[in-house]
């Protein structure tokens, strides 16, 4: 399958440098503007296709299950789609992402769906530098040996019931929309984790949201 990708790969990229395709809009086209060689474009391609799809597809899942199995946060979507759709705030024939990121409840959903099933829950741990480091935690000061390996996990965080609540076992999408700032940017923070952090933060993570902020309002219409 892969040998089969770098080739399909291969050929659209060289289509494109040799001027046999006319699109000129697309992330190819924005790549070959930064400077992209084809042999970098073509690496390039198959990373954007690799790298998200079994991430993006277990979000899309794994948040569709828990839509399916819970009444009042599937009614709640949907109320507010056709509420969107009947009231022209919804293009057709498919939601633009400005348009998504107006709809509450549904970025709720988005991000509780990732919440009660992170895409990815490995350690992803970092080697500390070899002279050590030190961090504080809620005012205590915590110092990490040097070239210590440092990972954290994804189930523990996400479901930890003193930043979610006591029923963060829960797929709850109204916890997203409390009125308690202080509780929603710790949240927030938190959720931030699934992502990764600072230099190591996905890159595909635009796109990835663009997905979700499509999908579920399409599959619903």
């Amino acid at each position: 399958m892969l040998i089969l990708l770098y080739r399909i790969a291969r050929k659209l990229v060289h289509e494109r440098f040799t001027k046999k395709s006319v699109v000129d809009n697309d992330m190819m086209a924005s790549f070959i503007a930064h400077g992209l060689s084809e042999t970098d474009l073509v690496a390039e391609s198959l990373l954007q296709i690799l790298a998200g799809a079994d991430t993006s597809a277990t979000a899309i899942r794994a948040t569709l299950l828990h839509l399916m199995t819970n009444p009042l946060a599937y009614r709640t979507l949907q109320a507010e789609i056709d509420e969107h759709f009947q009231e022209g705030l919804i293009s057709s024939p498919v939601i633009r992402e400005a348009e998504a990121s107006k709809m509450k409840y549904l970025q709720a959903v988005i991000k509780e769906g990732l919440r009660i099933w992170p895409p990815v829950t490995g350690l992803l741990s970092k080697q500390s530098p070899a002279g050590g480091d030190e961090f504080e935690i809620d005012g205590q000061k915590i110092f990490i040996p040097g070239d210590t390996s440092v990972g954290y996990c994804a189930w523990g965080i996400h479901r930890n019931k003193e930043i979610f609540g006591q029923d963060a076992d829960m797929f709850r999408p109204e916890r997203w929309l409390t009125e308690d700032s202080s509780k929603l940017a710790t949240m927030n923070r938190t959720a931030e984790l699934i992502w990764g952090y600072g230099k190591y933060q996905c890159l595909g993570r635009p796109v990835a949201l663009m997905e979700l902020n499509k999908v579920f309002v399409e599959v619903s219409l």
